[in-house]
């Protein structure tokens, strides 16, 4: 086949694929633009990320937060917004704190052992 038509089935298939909404613009009833902010981390088959998200967040808020970013810090901050709301809506009283927590519990006990591990090891040297 011709160059054109390669090129032209390209352009066809991207623009169907951008012709369904993202989950933000599915929920507002509206039509997703190809410059949609929320389109990247909301794509449309990720209703319930993006539901967890508007619950804790707000769609303007979660704008506000990334519009002036730049892409990694956007990426970054939309992972952490969709890793968030996501472990609110699976733990509403505890959240994030409740892993945080343990986490820390887990390090108070690894840093415990390790302190045993090095007064045995120098009991052992200095028995040596």
């Amino acid at each position: 086949p011709p160059p054109n038509s390669k090129n032209h089935h390209r352009g066809s298939s991207s623009s169907s694929s951008t012709t369904q909404a993202c989950a933000a613009c599915k929920y507002q009833r509206r039509k997703c633009v190809s410059d949609c902010i929320l389109a990247p981390y909301f794509p449309h088959d990720s209703q319930r990320q993006f539901l967890n998200a508007h619950r804790l967040f707000g769609v303007s808020n979660i704008i506000k937060i990334v519009r002036h970013l730049n892409p990694p810090a956007k990426d970054h901050a939309m992972r952490t917004i969709i890793y968030q709301s996501d472990v609110r809506a699976a733990d509403p009283v505890g959240g994030c704190y409740r892993i945080v927590r343990e986490l820390e519990h887990r390090i108070a006990l690894a840093k415990a052992e390790l302190d045993i591990v090095l007064h045995q090891l120098a009991l052992c040297r200095a028995a040596a």
